[in-house]
C-alpha cells in the first residue's frame, strides 16, 4: 500500500465486513418468530457430502411461527430431520413424508435472556475484530511514515480518519445489538 487513502479504504472495507458478519450471525439467532435463517447454517449428510439445507429444498415461513422445508428430493427428508435435531435449536420438526414443518415455540424469559447474552458476545467479538483492523491500519500508516512515503501531518490525519471509521463501525454494532435485543425480548 502506497498511500494513506489505500490504507483507509482497506480498513473501512474490513470494518464493513465485520459488521456484515455480525448481521449474518444475528440472523441465525432464534427470536420469537420463524425465520429461514434459523436453518441456514445446518448441514445435511447428502450422499456422503455435508450439504446446506437451503441447497436441498425450498425454505419458507407460511405462518409467523412455522418454517416449512420442501426438499427437491423427498428421500432426503429423514436426513434433514436428523440434522435439525442434531443442531440443537430447541425445536422438533414434524414431517408428512413430503414436507418438513418446524413450529417455533414461544420463548420463555430465561431463554430470551440467554439469547441476548449470545448476541452481546457476538457483538463484542466483532468489536474486537474492528479494533484489530484499526491496529493493523494504524501500523500500516506508521510504516508509510517510517519509510518516508508520507509526512507526519499525513500520518496524523490518517490515524484520525481510521479512528473515526472504527468509532462509526462500533456505533453501528451497538445500534444493531440494541435492535436485536429489543426484537428478542419482545413478547
Amino acid at each position: 500500500m502506497e498511500t494513506v487513502n489505500d490504507v483507509l479504504k482497506d480498513t473501512e472495507a474490513k470494518i464493513q465486513k465485520s459488521f456484515d458478519a455480525l448481521k449474518a450471525q444475528f440472523a441465525g439467532l432464534r427470536t420469537g418468530k420463524a425465520s429461514p435463517a434459523l436453518v441456514d447454517g445446518i448441514k445435511v449428510n447428502y450422499y456422503g457430502a455435508p450439504t446446506p439445507v437451503k441447497n436441498l429444498g425450498t425454505i419458507s415461513t407460511p405462518e409467523p411461527r412455522q418454517i416449512k422445508i420442501t426438499p427437491f428430493d423427498p428421500s432426503v427428508l429423514g436426513e434433514i430431520n436428523k440434522a435439525i435435531l442434531a443442531a440443537n435449536l430447541g425445536v422438533t420438526p414434524q414431517t408428512d413424508g413430503k414436507v418438513l414443518r418446524i413450529t417455533i415455540p414461544e420463548l420463555n424469559e430465561q431463554r430470551r435472556k440467554e439469547i441476548v447474552k449470545v448476541a452481546k458476545k457476538q457483538a463484542e467479538d466483532q468489536k474486537v475484530a474492528m479494533r484489530n483492523v484499526r491496529r493493523d491500519g494504524n501500523d500500516a500508516i506508521k510504516k508509510l511514515e517510517k519509510d518516508k512515503k508520507i509526512s507526519e501531518d499525513e500520518r496524523d490525519q490518517g490515524l484520525e480518519k481510521i479512528q473515526k471509521a472504527t468509532d462509526a463501525g462500533i456505533a453501528k454494532i451497538d445500534a444493531e445489538l440494541k435492535a436485536k435485543e429489543a426484537e428478542i425480548m419482545a413478547v
